[in-house]
C-alpha cells in the first residue's frame, strides 16, 4: 500500500533513502532547511570558482556502484570518474613529500625505499585489510545495528580479538618510520578518532586507500549529490529546499507529521536525516531517546575550519589532494581529542581541485580548499579564523617553496558555528560520532525510534557511522526498515 513518507534533509543517507523508498512505491518527499541540497556535501561556487564544501575524497567505489545496482543503474549513467595519480602527497617537511600512486605495487616500491622490509609487510598487511574490508564492507555494514548478534559470524569470530586491539599498535608493529606509520594511520581519521583508539578490524580503510584508490568525480564530489538527486526525481521523488522543520508531530506515540513555517504536513512515516540529536529536539521530551547527559558522553569525531581559497595563478609543488603532516601528528590528536583546545601547530588538509577538473577555477587560476581538523564545541571566532589561516598558509608557502598569500582574490571561511547554523550539528562536528568500540554497530544510535510509532534516522550519527559511503548504506538501511514496519 502506497504510503507518504516525509524526509528531513537532503544529505546522502536522506537521497539514498529517498531512493529506495520511492522504489518500494510510496510516496515520498525530501525537506531541506538550506536553498541548495546536499546538506554537508553542498557546493559554492564564486567568481568561476567552484569549491566542494564538504566531502572531497571519493573512496570506496564498490558501495556507490553496489547502490546504483540496486536501481539497474550504473554510477556512469550519472557521473564520470577519474582515478587520481598520484592519489594524493604527504608533506613532512620543505619540499620533503612522499606520494602515493594509484596502484599497491608502485606504493610498495616507495615504502621499500624508505623502510627496507617495508614492500612485503605493506602487502601482508593489505592483504590482511583486504580480508576485513571483504566482511565489513560487503557484509556488516550493511546490518542495521538492531543487535549485538548481527556481529557474530564465522568470519568475525576468526577476528574476534581485533575488536580488543587498535590500528596504531598493528602498524607500529610492522613498520618503524615514523613518516610511513603517519600515512598509515592517515586513512582511520575518516572514522572519526585516534588510530590509537580505533579497533584493529578498522585497518580495513587502509584497503580503500591503497587497494581501490582515490577517485575524483569529474566536477566534483557534487556529481554524486547530483546524479543521486537525478535518480530520485526519476523515482518520483519530490524535492523541497528552504524548508526547515519546525516539529516532529506526534500522536498517540505516533509519527504524523512535521511543521514547515507553521504549516502542518501530514505523513504516514517521518524519517530525519539531519543532526540526530537536533532531530530529537523537534520532539517533546518524552519522545525523545536520548538525553542531553548521552550525547554529552558520546565521542564525536572533529569538526572543522574551511577555507575556500581562489588564486590567480596556479599553484606548483603540489598535487590534487596534499596532507601536511610537517608537525606533531600525535600532539595535533591529543588537542582534539583529549584536551579540546586549538592546536598551536595543527595538521591540515589542502584539495586543489582544479589541478583534475579545468572548470573549478578560471583558466591560469587554481581554486584551493584547506580544512584543519578541530575538537568540536570549542570556541570559534573570525579572529582565529584568520590566525590559523595566517598560520597554515605561511608554512604551505615555505613548504612548497612558492609564494601564494598576494594571489588570492578572495578567501571564504567554514567553521563550528557554520556548522552549527547551516547543519544542526551538535558542537558544530563535521563527521559525526566516532567509530570507537563503544560506539560501533548496535551501540550507535538507533535506526528506529523505540518511543514513537513510524519515526526513522539515518545518517552518520546512527548506523553505520561517518563518511559517504556509509551515508548511502545508513539511507537503505532506514529504507529496509520502514518497509519491514509497513508490511507488519
Amino acid at each position: 500500500m502506497r504510503k507518504t513518507i516525509q524526509i528531513i534533509g537532503s544529505g546522502f543517507s536522506s537521497l539514498a533513502a529517498a531512493c529506495y523508498l520511492a522504489k518500494q512505491g510510496n510516496e515520498v518527499t525530501i525537506y531541506e532547511k538550506n536553498s541548495t541540497i546536499g546538506g554537508r556535501a553542498r557546493q559554492f561556487k564564486k567568481d568561476g570558482f567552484t569549491f566542494d564544501m564538504g566531502p572531497s575524497w571519493y573512496w570506496m567505489p564498490d558501495v556507490f556502484e553496489r547502490f546504483f545496482q540496486d536501481f539497474n543503474k550504473k554510477p556512469s549513467d550519472y557521473y564520470e570518474l577519474i582515478k587520481l595519480n598520484p592519489a594524493y602527497r604527504v608533506y613532512f617537511g620543505i619540499n620533503d613529500f612522499i606520494s602515493i600512486y594509484d596502484n599497491l605495487e608502485e606504493i610498495k616500491y616507495t615504502f621499500e625505499t624508505i623502510e627496507k622490509g617495508s614492500g612485503q609487510k605493506l602487502q601482508n598487511f593489505i592483504d590482511h585489510a583486504k580480508s576485513n574490508y571483504d566482511i565489513a564492507i560487503k557484509d556488516l555494514v550493511y546490518r542495521p545495528g538492531i543487535s549485538p548478534l548481527e556481529l557474530i559470524t564465522k568470519e568475525t569470530a576468526l577476528k574476534l580479538n581485533q575488536f580488543f586491539k587498535n590500528v596504531s599498535a598493528d602498524i607500529r608493529k610492522n613498520f618503524k618510520n615514523e613518516r610511513l606509520i603517519q600515512i598509515l594511520e592517515f586513512p582511520v581519521l575518516f572514522l572519526g578518532a585516534k588510530p590509537t583508539k580505533t579497533p584493529s578490524f578498522y585497518n580495513f580503510m587502509n584497503y580503500a586507500d591503497f587497494g581501490l584508490g582515490t577517485w575524483h568525480p569529474k566536477t566534483g564530489m557534487f556529481d554524486v549529490v547530483r546524479g543521486i538527486e537525478k535518480l530520485a526525481l526519476e523515482l518520483g521523488v519530490t524535492i523541497k529546499t528552504n524548508s526547515p522543520i519546525e516539529k516532529i508531530i506526534v500522536e498517540n506515540k505516533t509519527a504524523k507529521g512535521v511543521v514547515i513555517n507553521g504549516e502542518i504536513i501530514k505523513a504516514d512515516i517521518v524519517l530525519s536525516g539531519a543532526d540526530y540529536q537536533h532531530s530529537e529536539t523537534l520532539l517533546e521530551k518524552e519522545h525523545r531517546m536520548y538525553s542531553e547527559k548521552y550525547w554529552e558522553n558520546r565521542i564525536f569525531a572533529p569538526s572543522s575550519l574551511l577555507f575556500f581559497v581562489g588564486f590567480d595563478k596556479k599553484i606548483e609543488n603540489v598535487s590534487h589532494h596534499a596532507l601536511f603532516f610537517d608537525v606533531d601528528f600525535n600532539q595535533h590528536a591529543v588537542d582534539i581529542y583529549d584536551n579540546p583546545k586549538w592546536p598551536e601547530a595543527p595538521l591540515f588538509y589542502a584539495n586543489f581541485p582544479s589541478k583534475t577538473d579545468k572548470t573549478a577555477a578560471p583558466d591560469g587560476m587554481e581554486s584551493g580548499f584547506f580544512l584543519i581538523p578541530l575538537a568540536p564545541g570549542i570556541e570559534d571566532t573570525e579572529t582565529l579564523r584568520e590566525e590559523y589561516f595566517e598560520k597554515i598558509i605561511t608554512r604551505f608557502e615555505q613548504l612548497t617553496q612558492q609564494k601564494i598569500k598576494n594571489n588570492i582574490i578572495f578567501k571564504r571561511t567554514f567553521c563550528k558555528n557554520d556548522f552549527v547554523t547551516d547543519y544542526n550539528a551538535y558542537k558544530g562536528n563535521a563527521y559525526g560520532m566516532a567509530n570507537t568500540l563503544l560506539q560501533t554497530a548496535f551501540l550507535r544510535p538507533k535506526l528506529k525510534s523505540k518511543k514513537v510509532k513510524n519515526l526513522f534516522f539515518t545518517g552518520q550519527l546512527t548506523v553505520p557511522g561517518p563518511g559517504v559511503p556509509p551515508a548511502l548504506i545508513s539511507g537503505k538501511l532506514a529504507a529496509e526498515l520502514i518497509q519491514k514496519s509497513l508490511r507488519s
